[in-house]
């Protein structure tokens, strides 16, 4: 295990954060809840029947887990009327009518959607994250937050970001041995008011997982205006415009732009092409102008540099949610609900 996962999950146990889990009925989650509350990572609660989950998890300790079934939870019309009342008026696109008639109706909705249920718990109070997508997609999970916890003041992006750790071997351009890399899997094409919301939010995933202080380059192909693309996509604009923005809402961060990746990380690169940057050369969160260039340049560094890359963690919602990879194994699990303690406040 690195030091800094292992650094996550020791200040995770500090924290006693309450996580639920909805998916009761994947083995991995379950497996993973029971180690979890074994090193005392957060308080666990996981969704589902307990006869169930008990039948298909014969080897499972769960001490220390709790389990809710919805079914039979004496909050459950509660977390239906706050389910109703924050979509009262919305309508189901393809039905033309509203998405919850009744109350009722918004009760037989959750107690389809453990993820939803979940979602209403984090918004009611009663936990204070949520970690699902083992078996359900990114939009299953991620829909529920955008729904009823929507996204943390001043933010108006939900994006994703990977911590990135170098091999045991170092990285001369990371003393620290730990970078973060955003947006790489959610946002596709933003424009420069969500690549500013990415940054800021990437910085402070930077402080508060990594445990690194953020000094954010904003990256393309070109570094101070050395490189323009007018003709075609606009991108360094975009970026330029992205800079702008987030040194505007968040004047205290160490943000600077736009530069070429060698820009970015090698000193006597950033001195040449950026002089009298705090940045240049000298990056630890890298902002990527969209997914592609965000995804290829992970894997790169993951395949390449032996880096290794935690996450997608996503970032801007008001209280954190975060998606599993279908392919997760349990130990991928056991560290998303660690990090996910972190960003509870």
């Amino acid at each position: 295990m690195s030091q800094v996962l292992q650094n996550i999950k020791k200040q995770a146990s500090l924290l006693s954060k309450r996580i639920v889990l909805p998916e009761g009925e994947d083995k991995r989650v379950v497996a993973a809840a029971a180690q979890a509350a074994k090193e005392k990572l957060a308080s666990v609660i996981l969704l589902g029947s307990i006869a169930e989950i008990e039948k298909n998890n014969p080897d499972a300790d769960l001490t220390g887990v709790t389990v809710i079934d919805p079914v039979t939870n004496d909050k459950t019309d509660e977390y239906a009327a706050i389910l109703f009342e924050a979509r009262k008026g919305k309508i189901n696109k393809k039905t033309g009518l509203p998405e919850y008639a009744d109350i009722a109706a918004a009760k037989a909705g959750i107690l389809k959607d453990y993820t939803m249920y979940a979602a209403l718990m984090l918004k009611a109070g009663d936990a204070d994250g949520l970690v699902s997508g083992a078996c359900h997609s990114t939009a299953n999970t991620l829909r529920p937050g955008l729904q009823v916890i929507k996204t943390a003041p001043g933010i108006k992006t939900v994006s994703s970001s990977f911590v990135m750790i170098a091999p045991d071997c170092g990285n001369k351009y990371l003393p620290d041995g730990v970078a973060v890399f955003a947006d790489c899997a959610i946002n596709i094409e933003p424009d420069a008011q969500q690549i500013a919301d990415i940054a800021i939010s990437s910085a402070e995933t930077a402080k508060t997982i990594a445990g690194i202080e953020p000094r954010v380059a904003m990256l393309s192909f070109s570094t101070k205006g050395s490189g323009n693309d007018d003709k075609y996509f606009k991108s360094v604009p975009k970026m330029q415009e992205a800079t702008r923005l987030a040194k505007e809402a968040a004047p205290d961060l160490i943000l600077d732009g736009e530069f070429q990746f060698d820009a970015a990380v090698a000193p006597e690169v950033g001195k040449l092409k950026a002089p009298g940057s705090t940045v240049a050369g000298n990056a630890n969160v890298f902002i990527f102008p969209n997914i592609n260039a965000g995804n290829i340049g992970y894997k790169i560094a993951q395949r390449f540099g032996g880096f290794l890359a935690l996450g997608p963690i996503c970032q801007g919602f008001a209280k954190p949610i975060n998606d599993l990879s279908r392919g997760c194994s349990t130990e991928d699990v056991i560290a998303v609900i660690a990090i996910t303690a972190l960003q509870a406040k």
